[in-house]
């Protein structure tokens, strides 16, 4: 009967092209005659299938529901119901009892014997559903070794790998109780040390350390989305986050107002800046580290994954010698990360650079940036009037926000400087309109703008798992109606889920731009206050792609997929 459900899962694997015929063909001769294997766990070790994807085959195959076991409050008399060796051995995790019936969570279906055992040992019948072994695993362990255990794992990884990180610069100075304080924090020291180290080997641009009422749970946001990593004793919460703040030259003794700081580390031979805010909430202050590897800012445009076109148009832009350039989208599109790639290709000592933000993101050498601050007056407009009277060549202004800001910065384009600046708009024809609402002289815009441009991030495809994957026909025919670089592709790629990229399918993210470069007709039609409607008629026309178009673009060159272009555009 076994042999007879795994050939039914084997199958759907193959028809439903979730794995390589000829690849699964050659680990089953391999493993013919083993005793005891689990074939379907040797297909996941081998990358040859995700565990997502044979989830989904077991659950639509054998009618079975799947769960996330993570958000189950697992409770102790259930557990008890079947001994720790059996939970253990067949990683197994019973849910509920109701009556005769024994709900129990499984990564695994097809293992007969263990499903007997468990009805045998229980004297229940058996309701099966589907949870990952990776997370039913991580349950058991939760549920048996208890949180003291699991901090003594992260302690004692800590004295491995919190060598890997070195923390180079602390900003501002300290008061002796904070350093006393943070000297009898030797084993969260070396917590945090592991907890940043990861945060960067996984790529992660955010580190979320969130009070919750019984725990301390820990995230990192990697490619734009929050994945749960760790969840820590309540009573290693306070210490945890002086440890934290002492590191930014915070003060400790606050845990009602917001705060910011910073610091730096030497991780692999990169120095990577830490931005850190804390906010104070229900359970205690929640600590969110943003990590900026300067790195990112020396590739160049090129390699943020832009097409070459809208390079080309940027490079035209930046070879003006005065004028505004403002990119677009919301927050966490990377609008900030090009504007630094930009002013990192423009840093020559002949020039004088100079921006002015909020907050100061990247720290570049031989730039003179500038923090706004609020509670003092320092605004992003008094900040601007300031740097005019410091002969700049090159101002960067981290956010338009407002008519006194916009104004300053249109006349400083104006009379000789080249100003990059950014807004919060859908598209790069919205950043006209934005001014104008903003009561900027429709003149003034067409004088001064050399380009308008909206960006995004798409995920990038991962390339250790990426794979070939059928568009219905409709589609595909839609695609190549409409997009003359399609015509003679048939082959389009996803990733299926692997380690590498914790099987999501994706290994890191690209830019996309709708740029739009300023000509004699768009700038009589800003300053004839045309609609937007107008003008995005004009642009089609001449044959000016959306974020949409650069998107799909990227779809057919394989550099995404289909589903990421429609979430991003």
């Amino acid at each position: 009967m076994e042999k007879n459900i795994k050939e039914k899962i084997l199958g759907a694997l193959v028809s439903k092209k979730l794995v390589d015929e000829e690849r699964l063909k050659g680990i089953l001769d391999e493993r013919r005659g083993d005793i005891g294997v689990n074939i379907l766990r040797v297909l996941i070790d081998s990358n040859v299938v995700s565990e997502k994807d044979l989830l989904m085959v077991l659950s639509q195959e054998l009618d079975i529901p799947h769960i996330d076991i993570t958000r189950v409050n697992i409770k102790g008399d259930t557990m008890r119901l079947i001994p720790e060796k059996l939970i253990q051995r067949y990683n197994v995790v019973p849910l509920a009892r109701v009556g005769d019936s024994l709900t129990v969570a499984v990564s695994d279906p097809t293992d007969v014997f263990a499903i007997d055992d468990i009805k045998t040992m229980t004297g229940c019948d058996i309701e099966l559903v589907l949870s990952t072994f990776r997370d039913l695993a991580r349950a058991i362990h939760n549920f048996y070794e208890g949180d003291e255990e699991e901090m003594t794992t992260i302690i004692d990884a800590g004295d491995k790998e919190s060598k890997d990180v070195e923390v180079l610069e602390r900003i501002g100075d300290f008061d002796v109780g904070a350093v006393t304080k943070e000297s009898k924090l030797a084993p969260i020291m070396k917590m945090v040390d592991v907890m940043i180290s990861e945060a960067i080997r996984k790529r992660a641009s955010d580190i979320h350390i969130e009070p919750q009422e019984k725990s301390l749970r820990i995230r990192y946001r990697v490619d734009g989305s929050l994945m749960e990593v760790l969840d820590i004793p309540k009573n290693n919460q306070n210490a945890i986050i002086a440890r934290i703040k002492i590191m930014s030259n915070m003060d400790i003794t606050e845990t009602r107002l917001p705060q910011d700081g910073r610091f730096r580390v030497k991780f692999e031979g990169k120095e990577i800046d830490m931005r850190v805010s804390a906010l104070p909430t229900t359970f205690g202050n929640k600590i969110v580290l943003r990590t900026l590897d300067k790195s990112n800012l020396s590739i160049g445009l090129e390699s943020l994954g832009f097409l070459p076109e809208t390079v080309a148009d940027f490079k035209q832009a930046l070879s003006k010698p005065f004028g505004i350039i403002l990119v677009t989208g919301p927050t966490g599109s990377g609008k900030s990360t090009t504007l630094y790639s930009i002013l990192n290709e423009l840093n020559v000592p002949d020039r004088n650079i100079i921006t002015v933000e909020d907050p100061v993101e990247y720290q570049l050498q031989g730039v003179t940036q500038i923090a706004t601050k609020a509670d003092i007056g320092l605004d992003f407009a008094s900040g601007l009037r300031a740097i005019l009277r410091q002969s700049p060549d090159v101002i960067m202004v981290g956010e338009i926000r407002d008519f006194e800001t916009a104004d300053i910065a249109i006349k400083a384009s104006l009379t000789g400087q080249m100003v990059l600046s950014t807004l919060h708009t859908n598209d790069a024809v919205g950043a006209i309109t934005r001014l104008t609402n903003m009561g900027i002289e429709p003149f003034l815009i067409s004088s001064s703008l050399i380009m308008a441009c909206a960006q995004r991030l798409l995920r990038r495809i991962c390339k250790y798992c990426k794979t070939e994957v059928d568009l219905p026909k409709a589609t595909l025919e839609e695609i190549q109606r409409d997009y003359p670089q399609a015509r003679g592709i048939d082959k389009f790629y996803a990733g299926k889920g692997c380690p590498k990229c914790n099987h999501t399918g994706y290994l890191g993210r690209m830019g996309i731009l709708e740029t739009v470069l300023m000509d004699d007709e768009l700038k009589s039609m800003i300053t004839n206050k045309v609609s937007e409607e107008v003008i995005k008629k004009y642009l089609r026309e001449k044959g000016v792609r959306t974020l949409r178009q650069n998107a799909m673009i990227t779809f057919i060159q394989g550099g995404t997929t289909l589903e990421e272009v429609l979430r991003a555009t």
